[in-house]
């Protein structure tokens, strides 16, 4: 590849990892042509996108765009990059479970919030509540204590509403 072609793809990634913050790299060697497609095919209707890049124009661009922990992740052989989806967590959830179908798929690590994870570090990310689960147990505990409350608050109400209506029964049949 000519350096200009370098220059090219080099600032190819730059412009397409710009807002990207977090991200999963994994390896895909041995991964057949079809089940590739089908991968990217339901990743991306869900809204993550995969990249096959080069090493070394990857290191130079997250160097450039402010990443510069993000460098170690491409060292060594052939790296695909997932991003997109509502968090990383969801990436990676959806990363194992095709990671488990295709016995190809290897996690080579992730980088989040400025903080590099390795290959392990990145698969533990699918067993993490993503963020919509997170935001149902914040809301969960916000609703808690009202229900609470009105609980509290109904239950002397009905055990005195069921009396009275007892004490109603019993006047009835004796008139």
């Amino acid at each position: 590849m000519t350096y200009y072609i370098k220059g090219l793809v080099q600032k190819e990634y730059e412009s397409q990892f710009a807002g990207v913050e977090e991200f999963v790299v994994i390896q895909t060697t041995g991964l057949g042509g079809t089940e590739n497609n089908r991968m990217r095919g339901a990743l991306l209707e869900k809204g993550i996108q995969l990249t096959m890049v080069k090493n070394s124009l990857m290191r130079r661009a997250m160097e450039l765009l402010g990443h510069p922990a993000a460098k170690d992740l491409f060292l060594t052989g052939p790296c695909t990059v997932a991003y997109g989806g509502d968090s990383v967590v969801d990436v990676a959830k959806e990363l194992n479970e095709w990671a488990n179908k295709c016995q190809a798929i290897q996690f080579r690590g992730a980088y989040l919030d400025g903080t590099l994870l390795d290959g392990a570090g990145a698969k533990s990310l699918a067993q993490m509540p993503s963020r919509r689960e997170l935001q149902g147990q914040v809301v969960q505990l916000a609703l808690s204590p009202g229900a609470k409350i009105a609980s509290a608050l109904a239950g002397p109400g009905g055990v005195i509403a069921g009396c009275l209506k007892s004490l109603i029964e019993k006047k009835e049949k004796a008139a």
